[in-house]
């Protein structure tokens, strides 16, 4: 039986390694440029004289390279080793963020952007199989939780900070200041401990990782999970400003609110540790199910919003950690692959949340996107339960 099903003893608790903490940074790294994009995209549309959604077509760039990369490469992590891997994608994520700040043109930010992605789609997998890898016995969901912060201190520090130093300086200093924290992380992680253990033979193909026993059900729950938060988030900003007629200001509330809630839930992780990541996954998702709901009856009201915002972040923390324990833990000669589904899978939850949550939201309004994501929830929460025999 995989020790995330087993209860963690309440004595002699394993520390969480400090490598953890190193991976937390890479995490920000990735995700502060997958979400600075939006708070400037006003003021780089102004640079180059065109319009705020030409300019998020960098954004969409992004999210194809980052799934196409995690689908097709990723499997290499397992051959090459989770650390070589990180290490070059970090190099080739400061290569393709110094080319977005010097872009003299739209296309030229796409096309580094799509490099970007490419980038993120290794390391993302790179880093949670890395998580994994290093987590004492007893103390995965602390450490995998660790390392997700890392999307809260983009969230709270990237979405807040961009827009201030874009006003500034420049929106160009984003992007240089984002190169800046990869060569960093970079550093770090060639002057780390962290351990590269490779498998001998030809890499796995995503289809052969398809085959692994129960990955199939998590990644239903995981599509389900990130097409229910990708479709609720995407139009969150526009109900607050123009639903509830609320200062773009708000959105940034929003995100900070998110974040605090997100970052809340580290503390509680040693509960998964506890009672196994099985046994909680279902209760996770249905308990976001039910934030859900409680957003779609509240939605008139702003300041229950943003705090229903906050337990949503906590709600997502439980949902986020214990995927990627149920998935790493499935076969770890296979990790690298399996995280690649992974992460190609949510980037694609990413185009299909924004896409068919937007009629709903043009034609029905907020309420009715938060409790059709409470529907998703529940298939989540249902595959999440599925017994593989």
């Amino acid at each position: 039986m995989s020790n995330i099903d087993q209860v963690a003893p309440l004595t002699a608790r394993a520390p969480i390694p400090a490598l953890a903490y190193l991976l937390t940074g890479c995490i920000a790294v990735i995700g502060s440029n997958s979400l600075v994009l939006g708070p400037i995209a006003p003021a780089v549309a102004s640079s180059f004289g065109t319009s705020v959604p030409t300019v998020m077509i960098a954004a969409a760039s992004f999210g194809l390279g980052t799934s196409a990369s995690a689908l097709f490469l990723a499997r290499y992590i397992d051959r090459l080793g989770a650390r070589r891997m990180l290490q070059g994608a970090l190099l080739l994520l400061a290569l393709a963020l110094v080319a977005s700040a010097a872009a003299p043109t739209v296309i030229m930010l796409v096309a580094a952007q799509l490099l970007a992605g490419i980038a993120a789609g290794i390391a993302m997998p790179a880093i949670y199989a890395s998580a994994a890898a290093i987590a004492p016995p007893g103390r995965e969901s602390g450490t995998i939780g660790v390392v997700l912060t890392g999307w809260t201190l983009s969230m709270v520090a990237g979405v807040s900070l961009s827009a201030v130093l874009a006003d500034l300086v420049h929106w160009r200093a984003v992007f240089a200041a984002v190169a800046l924290l990869a060569m960093l992380a970079l550093a770090g992680l060639a002057l780390s401990s962290l351990s590269d253990v490779r498998k001998s033979g030809p890499a796995p193909t995503p289809i052969d990782a398809l085959g692994i026993p129960g990955i199939v059900p998590l990644l239903i729950a995981c599509a389900a999970f990130m097409t229910a938060f990708y479709g609720v988030y995407g139009y969150l900003g526009d109900h607050l400003h123009v639903g509830l007629g609320q200062p773009v200001s708000a959105n940034g509330l929003a995100a900070l609110a998110y974040g605090i809630g997100f970052g809340t839930a580290a503390l509680l992780d040693g509960v998964i540790d506890r009672l196994g990541a099985r046994r909680v996954m279902p209760f996770a998702y249905l308990l976001v199910a039910v934030v859900y709901v409680a957003m779609a009856a509240t939605s008139g009201s702003f300041g229950v919003t943003i705090a229903m915002v906050a337990v949503w972040g906590l709600a997502n923390h439980f949902g986020l950690n214990v995927l990627v324990m149920r998935l790493s833990a499935l076969d770890p000669s296979r990790r690298g692959t399996i995280m690649g589904l992974n992460s190609a899978v949510t980037y694609l939850a990413v185009f299909v949340g924004t896409t068919s949550f937007g009629p709903l939201y043009s034609s029905f309004g907020f309420a009715i996107c938060a409790a059709v994501a409470a529907v998703l929830m529940l298939i989540a929460a249902s595959a999440a339960a599925w017994r593989t025999r």
